[in-house]
């Protein structure tokens, strides 16, 4: 039991800490999209913006499975105290 809570565990940072990652990168495309450039074509414009939002829904994602995992300990916790 104490090797399958560590498990979740740390699953559950790493998914952390990878959606950190992916949240600051979109941040990054982000920027790249509102700051204004005179060489930027609409194309590229086009194409950070949907990795900007890529980015940002996979980030979204990875804190859920996060959350999920917490939860899963919580419970696993909470099932080892009755």
């Amino acid at each position: 039991m104490d090797k399958q809570t560590k498990n979740i565990y740390e699953k559950m940072v790493d998914f952390k800490q990878f959606a950190v990652v992916l949240l600051a990168v979109g941040v990054f495309f982000y920027l790249g999209v509102i700051i204004p450039t005179n060489s930027s074509t609409e194309m590229d414009v086009n194409i950070m913006m949907i990795s900007s939002m890529s980015f940002l829904a996979v980030s979204i994602l990875l804190f859920i499975q996060s959350k999920k995992c917490q939860l899963k300990l919580l419970d696993m916790e909470n099932s080892s105290k009755r």
